[in-house]
């Protein structure tokens, strides 16, 4: 085994329980009405799994890769309806084309570094390829999205493999690591170190008892909001601050599940309602930020050989959306904040260091402007 495949199993798997650090949540950030899921994550909706890849190596090397199943099976024998909403077409969403004019997800949603979509694709097509049942299979459209770590890693070095990005499909589970892990080992976010970051919000039985689960990989800036109040402001660490100051570009990559029965119209609907949870974190979505939202349910599975010329199924009708958008929203604003408050201080790329979010500060600006909860 070489020292990078050594390393990179070596960091790959970091479960929530085995992290010390406290979530958004545990000092009283709570945005939103709605209450969390068990895991407060995008696992919480059924059957959903994370995995994650992390590669740290030398003084250069801070990337990786993130997985999202959704669900046990065959996905491309059992597809899961799908829909994609665009803020900024800055970056790339490789198969979202299809995804947009067939209203279903046929592979694991890959998310990694600007330069190694390609290698996403690679490991999606064999992956999918070699399952058992799709030996006739002669097309796959792999779903694979970015954002670019290049100020913190390496990035032109490509140091992701095929080989990465299998395994993290495989070590895919329910527990997911946050901050500086997969795909967010070497983001940055409002000028601090980002991060994956997840969060769910489960509605009432009276409305259905959905869960709407969210992840995020963080890369992106603007001035730093926490509950309404304007934290990257009073630390004076925000965009426009100097007028020389470059724009905040880096993306950010929404990845939403449900359990709702909604149709790839509705799917479109939600995963726009995302934006607004990133708007609330501050963002104002530069030109450089592309950001991807990607919403997928777990019911209502498509089979890729039906048997028969019309499907049948129930979904939600328009006016049961609203509560469904609301989840959404809160879910997506406190994903955002775990990734902050997951993420560690990381020195990298030619010597960059990109200070964590200094969690204590931020607290205690919130307790001042009474916008902390108990959880």
């Amino acid at each position: 085994m070489t020292r990078r495949r050594a390393l990179a199993t070596l960091t790959a798997v970091a479960p929530m329980q085995a992290q010390a650090k406290r979530r958004a949540r545990d000092f009283g950030i709570c945005p939103g009405v709605l209450s969390p899921g068990k895991r407060n994550a995008i696992t919480d909706v059924e059957g959903v799994r994370v995995g994650h890849v992390t590669l740290i190596q030398g003084d250069s090397v801070r990337t990786g890769v993130t997985a999202i199943l959704p669900h046990d099976g065959n996905l491309f024998q059992q597809k899961a309806p799908a829909g994609i909403c665009v803020g900024n077409a800055f970056g790339k969403l490789a198969g979202s084309t299809q995804v947009e004019e067939l209203g279903n997800l046929e592979t694991p949603i890959i998310l990694t570094n600007t330069l190694s979509v390609a290698e996403g694709i690679a490991a999606v097509v064999e992956y999918t390829l070699s399952q058992p049942g799709n030996e006739q299979v002669l097309s796959v459209n792999a779903v694979v999205g970015e954002t670019n770590d290049g100020r913190l890693n390496d990035i032109r070095g490509r140091h992701v493999t095929k080989e990465h990005v299998r395994q993290a499909i495989a070590q895919a589970s329910r527990e997911v690591a946050e901050g500086n892990q997969g795909a967010g080992t070497g983001t940055i976010c409002f000028g601090f170190k980002g991060g994956i970051g997840t969060a769910s919000r489960r509605l009432p039985a009276s409305l259905g008892g959905y869960t709407v689960g969210v992840l995020v990989q963080t890369n992106y800036g603007g001035i730093l909001q926490v509950e309404g109040v304007p934290v990257g402001r009073l630390l004076g660490r925000y965009y426009l601050k100097e007028f020389a100051e470059p724009a905040p570009g880096g993306s950010c990559m929404v990845v939403i599940a449900t359990d709702a029965p909604l149709d790839a119209r509705n799917l479109k609907r939600l995963a726009g309602r995302s934006l607004l949870g990133l708007a609330a974190t501050g963002s104002s979505a530069s030109n450089g930020s592309g950001e991807y939202a990607l919403a997928f349910s777990t019911r209502n599975l498509v089979p890729m050989n039906p048997g028969r010329q019309t499907l049948t199924g129930e979904y939600l009708t328009n006016d049961a959306m609203s509560p469904l958008f609301q989840a959404v929203k809160e879910a997506t604003e406190e994903a955002v904040y775990n990734s902050l408050f997951l993420a560690e201080t990381m020195t990298g790329y030619r010597g960059l260091r990109v200070e964590a979010l200094p969690k204590e500060k931020v607290v205690e600006l919130l307790r001042r402007a009474g916008a902390l909860r108990p959880r």
